[in-house]
């Protein structure tokens, strides 16, 4: 990866962690997403909402992913990519999938954050890659991460979150 991409990478995966933040100041989970237009716009940020609006839905993700169908056309989405803290979940995947986003770039994988989570029950993991379950589609999605660069501050979000 050219040494610029990957700056650009590292930084909106930074603003990321900033929206994951403020998503566990507000009472939810410590995750967060942005999606970046092509030409490097920040269009939308999300925090998880599933606590305070009791949606088991509320992944960052996915709640991001729900907003933007709505206000982009596939065209412009697909052109689009989708920066997260951590690896999207099965549900989440399936969201970017059918939402048609293009590339997911993400700061931890789902095994590290099932290593930060452990048996809490607000996060008992699925086993199941992004890859996976992007494979199994008919969008040739590009998936781009773990990034080594961020993992401490991802991580330093979770500390003394989960039980």
């Amino acid at each position: 990866m050219e040494s610029n991409k990957k700056e650009r990478h590292v930084d909106y995966l930074l603003r990321c962690v900033e929206v994951s933040r403020r998503a566990r100041e507000s009472g939810n989970t410590p995750f967060g997403s942005i999606l970046v237009d092509e030409d490097g716009t920040v269009l939308l940020e999300q925090g998880n909402v599933e606590i305070t609006e009791r949606n088991c839905t509320g992944h960052a993700e996915t709640t991001l992913m729900a907003a933007a169908s709505r206000l982009y056309p596939k065209e412009k989405l697909w052109r689009c990519t989708l920066y997260t803290t951590a690896e999207p979940c099965a549900m989440c995947a399936g969201s970017i999938y059918w939402g048609h986003v293009g590339r997911v770039v993400y700061g931890i994988s789902e095994k590290r954050l099932a290593e930060l989570t452990g048996d809490d029950e607000q996060n008992l993991t699925l086993d199941l890659s992004c890859r996976n379950v992007f494979a199994s589609g008919r969008k040739p999605i590009v998936v781009i991460g773990p990034f080594p660069e961020v993992e401490a501050e991802v991580v330093a979000v979770h500390e003394g979150f989960w039980s």
